[in-house]
């Protein structure tokens, strides 16, 4: 195991570049399996920029939003990690099906070929790990714009779930009455899922992954 990863796992802090407290969740979900005390670690949000569009497109720019979010995380103070965390849209054509001249999301068969990918970047300012998570297709009634005019899927899906659902069936909402975005508490995942992956635990998948080269640090050197 890294000396960085250690330390973490000892109390050292953590450094991730969003406030999100799912984001943040997430982190501690990944790491605490590792803990003897997963009530001793440290884990640090901060507002960093991401240096993406607001809706990333590509596996570039979702990689790059990760990256940008923990290196400046790491910049931004003391810490033994951190971790940047992104999640975008991708193209992935089915095999065979390639795609028609319609909207984003449409192939021969009418299944979406774009879905959501979300990815992690882990850096101690020497080594440095990326990991992903699955991914999910949206319906393609709010994945377009996302898609094409880069309109935030989050606020698009919280739409139409509202208006397909009704009110009783869309975001829970805070006491004050107002409805909460889908990204502050189970996701748009956990919506789709009906509770079963909600955004931590899907968030964690790409922490996890991205901590391997820290895990075995003889067999990454």
């Amino acid at each position: 195991m890294a000396d960085s990863l250690a330390r973490v796992l000892g109390g050292a802090p953590v450094r991730v570049g969003t406030e999100n407290p799912a984001k943040l969740g997430a982190v501690r979900l990944a790491l605490a399996g590792f803990a003897d005390r997963p009530e001793a670690l440290l884990i640090q949000g901060i507002s960093v920029p991401s240096g993406v569009p607001d809706q990333p497109v590509g596996w570039l720019e979702i990689m790059a939003g990760a990256r940008n979010r923990a290196r400046a995380a790491l910049a931004s103070g003391d810490c033994a990690l951190a971790v940047g965390i992104e999640d975008g849209l991708v193209e992935l054509p089915l095999p065979g099906e390639p795609l028609l001249g319609g909207a984003p999301g449409t192939s021969r068969s009418g299944r979406p070929p774009v879905f959501n990918i979300g990815c992690a970047w882990v850096t101690d300012g020497e080594r440095e790990g990326t990991g992903f998570s699955s991914g999910f297709a949206y319906p393609t009634a709010c994945l377009g714009r996302a898609f094409r005019d880069r309109e935030p899927i989050g606020a698009l899906f919280d739409a139409l779930w509202r208006a397909e659902r009704g009110e009783a069936g869309g975001p829970p909402s805070d006491p004050a009455g107002a409805a909460l975005p889908s990204g502050r508490q189970g996701g748009n995942i956990g919506m789709l899922t009906q509770g079963r992956l909600d955004r931590s635990a899907y968030g964690a998948q790409a922490i996890l992954c991205a901590l391997v080269p820290f895990l075995h640090a003889d067999l990454y050197d």
